[in-house]
Parts: C-alpha cells; structure tokens; sequence
C-alpha cells in the first residue's frame, strides 16, 4: 500500500509540506491543487527535477480532484497571507477570504468521496476546520487542524531559551484558538520534567512576558519575510506521520471539544483515524476560564459562516 497524500493549496506553507514529504521519502504519491494551474504546474516540475537527486520517486500529479477518492492524507493549506500585511496582529483578518476559499472547495472534497484524514492550516484554523468537517461530512475524528500545535512549539522555544534547555525538554500545552485568544496552561508546563512555575520564581521569570513572546511568535516572523511557513508545515507533516504509523502521539491540535461545542487547540491523542482521542487534563479555574472564552471566540467565528 503507497502512502497517498494531496495538498489543497501550493503557496508557500503547501508547497513547503510538499517539499517535507517528497524529501523525506514519505509520499508514494502526491496530488497538488491550487487556484493558479500554472503555480501548481511549477512547483510539480522542481519536485521532479528534484528526484533525480532523491532516494525515491514519488508520482506527482495535480488539479485532480477525483484523485482524492483513495488519498490518505490530505492538507488543506489554501489561504490569503497578503490579508494579514495590514492586519496588525488580526488572524481574523484572512477570514473574509478563507471563507470564500473553504466555501468554494469543500463540496469539491465532498463531492471526490475523499475519506482518509484532513488536516487543516487555514486560518481562522479552529473555525475552518469545523466547517470542513461539517460541509464535507467526515467523523470529527478525520478532520483536524494544526491549531496550537504550532504555538505549543513556539512557547517550548521561548522556555527553552530562557532555562537553556533542548526545546523538546520543555512540555506542555498551549490551549485555545490558534489566535489572539490562546493560552499557555502553566499548570501543564514542566521543563526538564520539573514544573516551570517553582522554576521560574527562582530565575525570577516573568511567565506572562514569556506568553507573550510566544504569541507574538509568528508575527516576528512573518514582519520579517511576509509569510510563516517552515514551523507550521513542519507541524502538519509531524501529524500526518503520527496518522500514518498509527503512534497514539499525544499533542496539541484543533479537534471538537463536546463540552464547548466547537474545534478549539487542546491535547489529543493522534493514531491511523485522526484524532483517537482527546485528553481532559484538569486545569486549574482561571485556565479553565480561559479555555471557555477561546472557545466561545471560535465558537462565534465559526457561526458567521
């Protein structure tokens, strides 16, 4: 059996997952999509002048929607990053178009009999997951977004490099909308096994400006080169993977959450369906406040569609 994935949306985020699968040997095959033909077309021919040079030889194909009847995994990466260049902090800000996007292309995913494993990055990510999966019909378990699994990573880098450890020694969780209204959950934070917040009132640490530095994360990013891409693709290939060898990896993704009736970034365990899982973890009153209002932020957003 190939391992058979497709990418809906080459600009920089999927032609960076595109690029992730084909060099790490991990597509049989990969079906690319996108609004401008000729992009698409670009970004299949330097694949495969690629793969003179690889160890495997991936078939590449593109603006085939009927090949998504037996993909496994497919990205949704379609987006307008030039909404955001005056948005001053504002994910909203690429709604208006996401959800034009999202609203022309799920009854074209619905309509291929697509039924392996969706993973989403469009932003608003939380909103448009749901109502991929919503409007396409899958179980909630086969339709996911990157969500916090990106801003989880983004608060490991800033903690580590405050306690000048290894990113992956610093675990946790960021919660919420992959947006403005996420949240770190200290309670859930330990570096080096140990828990960060003991730790940081003896380097006399202030946790809320290393949150901050965390959320404003990809926007330095993106103030620099006008788009985020390396971090986010690398998340979403890191999920597709965990669904490919069924690893019942535990991490951060947008998922439902049935108390708050709506997608929101919270910890799930990730196996050959998707979302196996999703882990409660108790969190004290003010998170768990915390995690209400995020979800109720979503939960409006995601209405207006």
């Amino acid at each position: 059996m190939g391992r058979k994935y497709a990418i809906i949306g080459v600009g920089h985020v999927g032609a960076t997952i595109a690029f992730a699968l084909v060099t790490k040997g991990d597509a049989d095959e990969l079906i690319l999509i996108d609004k401008n033909e000729k992009k698409a077309r670009a970004e299949q021919l330097d694949l495969q002048d690629a793969t003179a040079r690889l160890e495997t030889r991936p078939k590449i194909k593109i603006q085939d929607y009927s090949e998504l009847a037996d993909t496994d995994i497919l990205f949704v990466t379609a987006g307008n990053i030039h909404a955001l260049d005056h948005a001053s902090g504002n994910r909203w800000a690429e709604f208006e178009y996401t959800r034009e996007i999202v609203k022309d292309i799920a009854p074209k995913i619905k309509k291929s009999g697509f039924h392996g494993v969706l993973i989403d990055t469009m932003n608003p990510c939380d909103a448009i997951s749901q109502y991929l999966q919503k409007e396409i019909g899958l179980p909630g378990s086969q339709v996911l977004g990157t969500g916090t699994f990106l801003d989880t990573a983004r608060m490991q880098r800033v903690v580590a490099e405050n306690f000048a450890v290894d990113p992956k020694n610093v675990t946790g969780f960021v919660y919420g909308e992959h947006g403005e209204s996420q949240f770190v959950a200290w309670s859930t934070v330990k570096v080096n096994g140990l828990a960060v917040k003991p730790l940081a009132a003896k380097k006399q640490l202030d946790l809320d400006k290393l949150e901050a530095q965390a959320r404003s994360g990809g926007w330095a990013v993106h103030s620099g080169k006008g788009y985020t891409s390396f971090a986010i693709a690398t998340c979403a290939v890191k999920l597709s993977r965990a669904v490919f060898d069924d690893a019942h990896l535990m991490c951060p993704c947008s998922t439902y959450n049935a108390k708050y009736d709506s997608y929101v970034g919270q910890p799930g365990i990730i196996g050959k369906n998707g979302v196996e899982e999703v882990v409660t973890i108790p969190l004290p009153p003010e998170e768990e406040a915390k995690l209400a209002k995020s979800a109720a932020t979503i939960k409006e957003k995601f209405e207006t569609m």
